[in-house]
């Protein structure tokens, strides 16, 4: 994995593939190619180790005016980065683009004896594969890629063409995103919308298990079974503006700072703070069938999972019928869980692609369990194979680490665990404080951000340096420590772990040393003296503690403190800002790439 573009037309196709291929550089990659093809039957095939710049360095010395091409930015899962296992692969005739992972490519390769193998890679294995079916040529491409697919176990999307047939592009998908988009004379592919922009707004989304033979004014696609499918074409809803960085130095700091917007979009048209109700259209449940639910599962990975940890003890605040149980993706979709009558499950993604997500909630829906997304990305794998569903609305998230996309996440589950209770009869005088709260959330983001930016820089300087960070808090703040934790150590590679406040005496506090410092979570509420208590178990240690908390009575002799003057319920939504900024900041000091961290990629589309 991780980006493929695509295109065919009457325009350069080098300057299209370079364009899209810059699209996507925010879903993290370590290599990147092209190669095109003109009509006299040449392909100028390059290839480059490292950022888009390098592979830019290459075309300079070798510009042509074909019109039909692939590309590719690759993210390491079989074989070292490196130019020699940089996409796109060739093998004969062939030259292919592939997203995912070919499960039995060992047994596949040592059938292909013919071929000479010049990479590490999985990927290569498939285009020979193609290849051995295509025969020079001898037989259409479409149907070489599907008797090669039909061979295949794993995962993929994958864009495919020939020198000996320089007018077509043959795409396929299972379980990594394909688009296709359709434009006047000229049809293009990617694997995410945002490659298309500027270019068209009209899009085909490739299912599962189908194939395409693309050409510059048709698309036909087709089951790997032969049977033909007819193309529902969809409007691409996001804007150009949406993924530039309008005058902030860093795409996460836009993202950050775009909150109150972004959640303002996901409350939309939901909150009736006249009555001090909620009301979610997308999950299409009857109040009967809300009624019904005593057994909530929240399935997601790394920020979409500490998203619901968070949620999932709003919602046991105020509907104490129900049981609720976040649960790891990558974890959950290999036990043998028994899954109760009247449950549901909310399946969390931010990118709606997320492989081990995504698996989960296949092997969710086999059993019969009610299925509802809590998605970003409109048109994604997850957003259509759900029951039903709530879109947050954020807006494109481009830097790899999540920021905005969590605090809308939280907010929408909460707002369905809102019209659970809602139709299971709670008080209003029990629901209103949330749904009050929640009405003037993106205001009190907006403050937040305003009164805590400059100093949370100022504190980030200060502690650029240590190798090493504790996250703690107790209740809602715990969840929030641990999203605190992970944004830090995945933007700055600082060693940071988060606890809960009560276990630091069960081991944690051994860590205690000038090497760490200490940021604790300190929302009122009935833990806040516990809390502030543990404060002192870590001070009387000799660490190094930036407190963050809205309590003004809160005096204990820390490093630094950031005081937050809004928020009662959600002031964990808050607090999380500050982890954002903070991580932001530190990353900044060291002078690490923000945007795009080592080793990790936006969407991971692969186990």
């Amino acid at each position: 994995m991780c980006g493929i573009v695509g295109y065919i037309g009457g325009k350069n196709a080098q300057d299209f593939l370079i364009s899209g291929l810059k699209r996507l550089e925010y879903r993290g990659y370590d290599s990147a190619g092209i190669v095109t093809l003109s009509e006299d039957g040449s392909a100028t095939l390059l290839r480059a180790k490292g950022k888009i710049s390098n592979l830019e360095e290459k075309l300079a010395k070798n510009k042509r005016d074909d019109k039909v091409g692939i590309g590719h930015t690759r993210w390491a899962t079989h074989g070292e980065p490196s130019e020699k296992n940089a996409h796109p692969h060739q093998a004969g005739e062939i030259y292919l683009v592939h997203n995912g992972i070919i499960e039995n490519y060992k047994e596949l390769k040592q059938q292909l004896k013919e071929h000479e193998f010049k990479s590490e890679t999985d990927s290569e294995v498939l285009a020979a594969l193609i290849n051995s079916f295509y025969k020079d040529g001898k037989h259409p491409l479409i149907n070489a890629v599907v008797q090669a697919l039909k061979l295949a176990k794993g995962t993929y999307g994958i864009a495919v063409v020939s020198k000996l047939s320089p007018d077509e592009i043959v795409v396929a998908r299972s379980g990594s995103p394909l688009v296709i988009g359709v434009g006047h004379g000229e049809t293009m592919i990617a694997s995410d919308a945002s490659a298309l922009l500027g270019h068209t707004k009209q899009a085909i989304y490739l299912n599962d298990g189908e194939v395409a033979m693309i050409k510059k004014d048709s698309v036909e696609i087709k089951t790997l079974n032969a049977e033909p499918v007819s193309a529902k074409v969809e409007e691409i809803e996001t804007n150009l503006s949406a993924i530039q960085k309008g005058g902030y130095d860093h795409f996460l700091l836009k993202e950050i700072m775009e909150q109150p917007d972004s959640l303002t979009e996901t409350l939309r048209g939901r909150v009736n703070i006249e009555d001090g109700t909620v009301r979610l259209g997308g999950p299409g449940l009857s109040e009967g069938q809300l009624r019904k639910i005593k057994h909530l599962i929240i399935v997601g990975c790394g920020t979409a999972y500490h998203a619901g940890l968070l949620a999932s003890y709003y919602i046991e605040k105020f509907t104490p019928e129900i049981t609720v149980e976040p649960v790891i993706a990558s974890e959950y979709r290999y036990r043998q869980s028994y899954i109760p009558e009247d449950s549901v499950a909310l399946i969390v993604s931010q990118s709606g692609e997320t492989a081990d997500t995504l698996a989960c909630l296949r092997e969710i829906k086999k059993q019969g369990v009610t299925t509802i997304g809590i998605v970003n990305a409109i048109g994604s794998t997850i957003a259509r194979e759900v029951d039903g569903g709530t879109y947050v609305h954020v807006g494109p998230e481009i830097s790899v680490a999540s920021t905005k996309a969590f605090t809308s996440q939280v907010i929408a589950m909460v707002m369905f665990g809102l019209t659970i209770a809602q139709a299971k009869g709670v008080r209003s005088s029990i629901l209103k404080p949330y749904v009050n709260e929640i009405y003037n959330l993106p205001k009190m983001i907006h403050e937040t951000l305003e009164s805590v930016q400059d100093a949370i820089k100022n504190i980030a300087n200060k502690y650029a340096n240590y190798e090493h960070g504790i996250y703690l808090g107790r209740d809602t703040a715990y969840p929030t420590a641990m999203e605190g934790a992970l944004k830090l150590k995945e933007i700055s590679y600082v060693d940071a772990n988060a606890y809960a406040f009560g276990e630091l005496k069960h081991g944690p506090l051994a860590l205690i040393d000038d090497r760490f410092f200490e940021l604790a979570l300190l929302p009122k509420g009935e833990l806040y003296d516990k809390a502030v208590s543990n404060v002192q178990e870590v001070l009387a240690r000799g660490g190094h503690v930036i407190a963050v908390t809205n309590e003004e009575k809160f005096d204990l002799p820390v490093d630094d403190i950031i005081r937050l003057n809004t928020g009662d319920i959600f002031a964990p939504i808050l607090m999380n800002l500050v982890s954002q900024l903070f991580a932001y900041y530190v990353t900044v000091a060291k002078g690490y790439d923000v945007d795009q961290p080592r080793n990790l990629a936006k969407s991971v589309t692969v186990e």
